[in-house]
């Protein structure tokens, strides 16, 4: 599993995202492995034409119609988003709102990412099931230093305490290589969350399959 977050870099725009969705539709099909978009809101369906899976970057914990300037979960089942992050470490919320959109997110089928920055968050999730737990360590997230090497053992414990549990361990913050790859999934780790080491590359058809091509030989 590899979840490409594009957040809001100024290079993102329509076309650019059509160009990304194409060459992760070619990637994801050459190595067989899932390969998630995460698109900034405004061009969120973009992606939904070239048949590969998206995420929001966020989602808020309201329901009404009367909502002005929310992004509503039920609007974005109905354009077949098929889920969220939730609480990335730049766009944090409460425990209350977290466990709710969980719940939510998983009545309606679609997939939960919810964000943590160290192990005692995650702990306090898993009774929930989200689908997937995304562990970044807030002081390494567009840093360039990965917590593959400079925390490894973050994830190792995190891989430890969801052995044979449901929800699955993805780890983020400073994946670079793919030797970041290759270390997370030896440390435990379902995939990999990624963004400004694909984002600002200046060839994405070479990254990703970089990094495709490492979770391939590692499953």
């Amino acid at each position: 599993m590899l979840i490409i977050n594009c957040k809001n870099y100024d290079c993102i725009d329509e076309k650019s995202i059509i160009k990304l969705s194409k060459i992760i539709k070619e990637i994801s099909f050459k190595y067989k492995i899932q390969i998630i978009i995460v698109p900034p809101h405004h061009l969120l369906t973009i992606p939904l034409r070239y048949k590969i899976p998206v995420l929001a970057q966020h989602v808020d914990n309201i329901d009404k119609n009367n909502s002005t300037g929310f992004l509503i979960l039920k609007s974005i089942k109905i354009s077949k988003i098929n889920g969220s992050l939730i609480n990335h470490s730049e766009h944090r919320i409460t425990r209350n709102d977290i466990i709710d959109l969980i719940q939510k997110i998983k009545k309606l089928n679609m997939i939960s990412v919810v964000c943590v920055e160290n192990v005692g968050e995650l702990k306090s999730y898993l009774e929930y099931n989200p689908t997937y737990i995304a562990i970044e360590p807030k002081n390494l997230i567009g840093t360039g230093r990965s917590v593959t090497t400079e925390n490894p053992e973050i994830i190792k414990h995190a891989s430890n305490i969801l052995e044979n549990h449901k929800t699955k361990l993805l780890c983020g913050a400073g994946i670079s290589s793919s030797n970041d790859v290759t270390k997370a999934t030896e440390l435990g780790a379902n995939g990999v969350l990624v963004s400004s080491s694909i984002i600002k590359s200046t060839n994405w058809y070479e990254k990703i399959n970089e990094f495709a091509n490492a979770m391939f030989n590692n499953i």
